[in-house]
């Protein structure tokens, strides 16, 4: 494999470089100019708009928001691609998106993940820049970008909903296995359409914090429990999840791979609980017992937080340095 930023492009169309390092993901013909930019890549453009109205992010220096932005979309696309078996580092991850290059010894396909993921987030800023609601089609969009592994199957289609039944073998905390069933087929159209109202009626309003943990909990664990497409669920549900929680000011809920086990253990122990979901039922029935989960995700939160934590940390010490010269210039007046 060589290892440079055309032979990248070859096997990734969907990564776009561009001077100093920015990155700029496209599902069209490559455009080379700024205009360009604006018009597609929100990271710097729109979400930096975003952000400056975000109440965890006052008056903090252009660097350190971009250093943040980055960070945040490294941690995002790292633990929720590892979740799923990819082999790159954080270090890894940051360094195919950022550097458009690739790591010796490591799988294609992991390269395609990371990307195609780093795209996805691309898009949710862009879907939370334009202040409208979320559709079908910009679903639709997130599972083209996710799923990198083309398959010329109409069984599989990408960016389309299943075909076919599916479903996956869990073992209980009494080490008893069992089959838990997703969402018929002919079922998921409508149950997102439920989906769709649900996630559009969190992300209309300004959250606080413990609504906006609410929100993420309950579009994350009805999503996962459709399970609308064949293969790329759990990536997408940790990205749309996060609609509501952006959209109020707050930086993502990031779950942790070292915590997969307890994660994959309490989304399945409440679907077993409730059974499949079913036309005409509440997509969450019995939320009582999905508390543990919305204990799991609050703690989940907290390295994203950190990150914001620690820019405005650096941005009091910047603030203070002025301070200190200032002081000095007068005194020597």
């Amino acid at each position: 494999m060589e290892s440079n930023a055309s032979a990248l492009e070859k096997w990734n169309p969907t990564l776009q470089l561009w001077g100093n390092g920015v990155q700029r993901f496209s599902f069209g013909e490559m455009e080379s100019n700024a205009s360009a930019l604006e018009k597609w890549s929100p990271t710097l453009q729109l979400w930096e708009i975003k952000m400056k109205n975000l109440d965890l992010l006052p008056h903090i220096d252009e660097d350190l928001k971009q250093s943040l932005i980055k960070q945040l979309r490294n941690l995002w696309t790292h633990t929720s691609t590892a979740i799923e078996g990819n082999t790159l580092s954080l270090g890894e991850t940051a360094f195919v998106i950022e550097e458009g290059l690739t790591v010796s010894g490591k799988p294609l396909k992991d390269h395609e993940e990371v990307v195609g993921h780093a795209s996805a987030i691309e898009l949710i800023w862009r879907y939370i820049a334009r202040e409208s609601d979320f559709t079908k089609a910009d679903l639709f969009a997130l599972h083209k970008a996710v799923q990198t592994e083309r398959i010329t199957d109409i069984y599989k289609p990408v960016g389309n909903w299943k075909v076919e039944p599916n479903g996956t073998t869990v073992i209980t905390d009494d080490q008893q296995q069992n089959f838990l069933e997703y969402a018929a087929p002919n079922a998921v159209p409508a149950l997102m359409d439920n989906w769709f109202e649900m996630i559009n009626r969190f992300s209309r309003d300004k959250l606080d914090r413990n609504q906006a943990l609410t929100a993420y909990t309950e579009i994350h664990l009805s999503f996962v429990r459709i399970h609308p497409f064949f293969d790329g669920n759990g990536r997408i549900a940790r990205l749309v999840a996060n609609f509501p929680v952006i959209n109020s000011g707050f930086p993502p809920i990031i779950i942790p791979v070292e915590k997969r086990r307890e994660y994959i253990r309490l989304l399945s122990k409440y679907e077993l609980a409730v059974g499949q979901p079913q036309v005409g039922e509440p997509l969450l029935p019995k939320k009582a017992l999905f508390v543990d989960f919305i204990t799991f995700c609050g703690e989940s939160w907290k390295p994203s937080q950190k990150l914001v934590e620690a820019a405005r940390e650096k941005q009091l010490l910047r603030n203070q340095q002025d301070k200190d010269w200032i002081n000095r210039l007068e005194q020597n007046l």
